[in-house]
């Protein structure tokens, strides 16, 4: 069952990679040495972002961009055993070409 979830004004849902759990070597990592993830695929955006004037300004990230973000930022849920995490679209820093 694919999950739906609509973000509000300016926020984008991303889908995180599954982390890994060996080094190229083979080494096993425990929880806390595994880097977090920077990168995700875009799997919801909302509407734009309302600004004071009352427009609405359209975000330029739409769904199934992949995307850098920044490290500390949005909010992580789980649903179904996958994680996601919804981030403004000014914590994005970039989108892969």
């Amino acid at each position: 069952m694919a999950v739906k979830l609509k973000p509000l004004h300016d926020k984008i849902v991303i889908e995180k990679p599954e982390e890994e759990k060996t080094t190229k070597s083979g080494i096993i990592l425990p929880d806390n040495a595994k880097e977090k993830p920077q990168t995700g695929k875009v799997i919801a955006v909302g509407n734009g972002k309302v600004l004071d004037n009352g427009t609405k300004l359209p975000l330029e990230i739409k769904v199934g961009d992949t995307v850098y973000y920044s490290k500390y930022s949005g909010t992580e849920i789980k649903i179904d055993e996958k994680e996601y995490i919804i981030i403004a679209e000014n914590d994005v820093l970039a989108i892969v070409a």
